[in-house]
């Protein structure tokens, strides 16, 4: 059954609470001023205008919409000024009841994990909200793409939480974020891809975080991105000061980053680190293609948390942090060139570390003063398509199928240049 918007249901709540399993429910052009909530399994909750369905929080509300049941797709639609986040996707009670949590962290206590199983983002707008754009936290078996994600106080697209992951975040664009894309505890089968990741402090981290379960992150596959240009001063100012990197691992182990495109991060290209007690351990580095960075790869640990096993083959970069990286630390080759890259070694030698002069962070803005998003493509066939069925577990990629993205990757969706 299609539920629409108003003509069916004054608001978007009141439709998605008449909704069933399968139901779709299908919003006309306006502006919205509620938190939606999606509790009911299969649902489909979409725009008729990806830019003109807007739900804006105006300052007053958590959430724009919190997905808290599996199966459900939220789609071509805009989410803004939010306090928290545009879209939260979670199977933790915490999360969406809208408790606050530090640095997005919830269920710390000694009660299992319980996730949310299956869900899709796709064509969402999500601008100027006060933690994250776009949240799939204590999540499984997920798809987020084709969206755009700006303002992000934390970070424009977070996963968090899960083990295994079986999540994809792909064909995105991610831009004037204090980070573009965060991944923190979130490891197996975790694939980043495709993306667009340009004009944030931070382009991309992929941590471990103690005030997170599932310690310590590892797993990721972060292929085809482009990753340009973060160190835009007209951002959130994050936290910790991060800015001007393009790739940061804090404490993440047997991640591969392939294919990758990094370009003008004023700090560094790809920097690999621990957090406080969690070491990097095994992370590949294969590829990929580092231009105009501060310094390309740089690793910098303190002494009692050395990461050991991370390794680089096959890239074009120009400098490491320290120098010599390539000879020093370079991944043995497959025995299988069809595993080229896919095999992180989880032991190996202490890895070695540097230190290099960092430019000064700038101030940053809030906010709810980031620029507003460029025209986004609608979601195909949004009037007549009907509800989306949501696969149990999505389709993972194939790594030997990504290529490193041009330069040009999403640009015309997207405000910041790559250079």
């Amino acid at each position: 059954m299609t539920i629409r918007v108003p003509a069916d249901a004054p608001t978007i709540s009141a439709a998605v609470s008449l909704a069933r399993p399968g139901d779709l429910v299908l919003v006309a052009p306006g502006v919205y001023h509620e938190s939606v909530r999606v509790g009911t399994a299969r649902v489909t909750l979409r725009g008729l205008s990806r830019d003109k369905v807007v739900i804006d929080g105006r300052l007053r509300q958590p959430n724009g919409v919190v997905v808290s049941a599996p199966g459900v797709s939220v789609e071509n639609l805009t989410v803004r000024n939010n306090t928290q986040n545009g879209v939260l996707v979670t199977g933790s009670a915490k999360a969406a009841a809208g408790l606050p949590g530090g640095s997005g962290g919830y269920d710390t206590g000694s009660e299992p994990v319980s996730f949310l199983k299956s869900f899709l983002v796709s064509h969402v707008t999500a601008t100027r909200n006060g933690l994250y754009g776009i949240y799939a936290f204590s999540a499984q078996n997920g798809v987020i793409e084709h969206s755009y994600a700006s303002g992000g106080a934390d970070s424009g697209i977070y996963v968090g939480q899960c083990k295994p992951c079986n999540i994809v975040v792909r064909d995105n664009v991610a831009e004037l974020n204090a980070v573009g894309y965060e991944g923190t505890n979130a490891s197996e089968n975790m694939y980043v891809v495709g993306n667009r990741l340009t004009g944030n402090r931070v382009g991309l981290t992929t941590n471990s975080d103690h005030q997170e379960k599932l310690l310590p992150q590892k797993g990721s596959v972060i292929a085809g991105n482009l990753i340009a240009a973060n160190q835009q001063q007209a951002t959130p100012e994050q936290a910790d000061g991060g800015w001007g990197i393009g790739v940061g691992v804090d404490g993440g182990s047997e991640n591969r980053f392939l294919r990758n495109r990094v370009v003008g991060n004023r700090n560094a290209g790809l920097m690999i680190t621990a957090t406080a007690d969690l070491p990097p351990v095994g992370n590949q580095i294969v590829d990929n293609t580092f231009t105009g960075n501060g310094v390309d790869v740089g690793w910098t640990f303190p002494t009692a948390t050395r990461g050991r096993g991370n390794c680089l083959r096959d890239n074009d970069l120009r400098t490491t942090v320290p120098d010599r990286l390539t000879t020093t630390a370079a991944c043995p080759p497959p025995a299988d060139p069809a595993t080229r890259g896919e095999s992180p070694s989880p032991t190996g030698p202490p890895s070695p570390s540097g230190t290099w002069e960092a430019p000064k962070a700038p101030g940053g803005i809030p906010f709810t003063e980031v620029a507003a998003p460029p025209q986004q493509p609608q979601f195909p066939a949004a009037a007549t398509a009907g509800a989306t069925v949501v696969p149990a577990v999505p389709d993972l990629p194939k790594t030997d199928g990504i290529r490193l993205p041009e330069a040009s990757l999403l640009a015309a969706y997207a405000l910041v240049e790559a250079a």
